[in-house]
């Protein structure tokens, strides 16, 4: 029986210190949250409780008759609201480090309850940032800045072709991708955390150029628009060059001084009275006809440079 009272003791002992650690450490449930916007704990306190967060221990407590005090830590302090109505704990404008443990006293029955919510707190990602790399291979680079739980996925086809994250939150994170020219509109880059993604598209500026990819109509066609151009610039040289040779030849002739002085060639003639009845001679048959004019007097007479060089015997002494 003494073992059996031992046996006994010992076990209601063994009960007594199993109570008060399951009561200690209550069941945590895991919440989200986004940074700028606010969560309501899901635990109500209507007469009497306490809310307590991490090693600060209480933060917020309610007294009977509907009142409260939420302004007990400074951190908290205009962002911890407690509604008299539903009566739930409320911490508005979340920030990054608001992330840790919160527990809720509920001292409305006799027996205290507690819950425990670990909150974690997210960036709202932004898409990635897609680059080429390389225009001939058409490559390209997603990247993302890291933050908490941060993953980035190359997509193709709706199946995962890569994906990579880091612990550390001071990097950024790149994920590099091949892309297959034909299938270029089935990529895309995703970053993604527990509360928010972002997507980015492979940019048009990725074309393949690998000259073995050419079609032979791509050919013909690359092969008539390099004649064409070739076939316009000889036209505009032969155009230019008849204009410079044409100008040329204008301004030799307007200032050649021999030209101006073989145009017309004035010769002195000069009148010889007869003598003793003798008829007068000019040694110019042309002045023949004007011989009996006895009012025409002759001066000048102007011969062309053509009549000079035929007749050579015509004597102007």
């Amino acid at each position: 029986m003494t073992t059996l009272q031992y046996l006994g003791i010992s076990v209601r002992f063994i009960i007594v210190l199993c109570s008060p650690q399951h009561s200690d450490q209550p069941e945590t449930w895991q919440v989200k949250g986004i940074v700028g916007t606010f969560l309501s704990f899901p635990e109500r306190v209507l007469k009497s409780g306490n809310l307590l967060y991490g090693d600060l221990g209480n933060i917020a407590q309610v007294y009977p008759g509907k009142q409260s005090n939420t302004n007990l830590e400074k951190r908290f302090k205009n962002r911890l609201h407690w509604n008299n109505v539903t009566g739930v704990f409320t911490l508005s404008d979340l920030q990054i480090d608001d992330s840790g443990v919160y527990t809720v006293e509920n001292a409305d029955a006799e027996e205290k309850m507690t819950h425990a919510f670990q909150l974690t707190v997210y960036y709202v990602l932004s898409k990635p940032q897609v680059t080429v790399h390389d225009n001939i291979s058409c490559s390209v680079v997603c990247s993302m800045e890291n933050g908490r739980e941060v993953t980035l996925s190359w997509y193709g086809g709706g199946e995962i072709i890569n994906q990579t994250s880091s612990p550390d939150l001071n990097i950024t994170l790149s994920l590099p991708l091949k892309v297959d020219e034909q299938n270029r509109d089935s990529y895309r880059c995703e970053a993604a955390n527990p509360v928010s993604k972002g997507t980015a598209v492979v940019p048009n500026s990725c074309i393949e150029s690998d000259p073995s990819k050419v079609t032979d109509g791509d050919e013909r066609t690359r092969g008539s628009l390099i004649i064409a151009v070739i076939c316009v610039l000889v036209a505009s040289g032969l155009v230019g060059l008849a204009i410079c040779l044409k100008k040329r030849n204008r301004h030799s002739h307007a200032d050649s001084p021999e030209r101006k002085q073989d145009d017309i060639l004035y010769a002195e003639i000069t009148h010889i009275k007869p003598a003793d009845n003798q008829e007068e001679r000019t040694g110019i048959p042309e002045l023949d006809p004007l011989r009996n004019n006895p009012n025409l007097t002759l001066v000048y007479y102007t011969l062309q440079l053509h009549h000079m060089a035929a007749s050579k015997d015509v004597n102007t002494t």
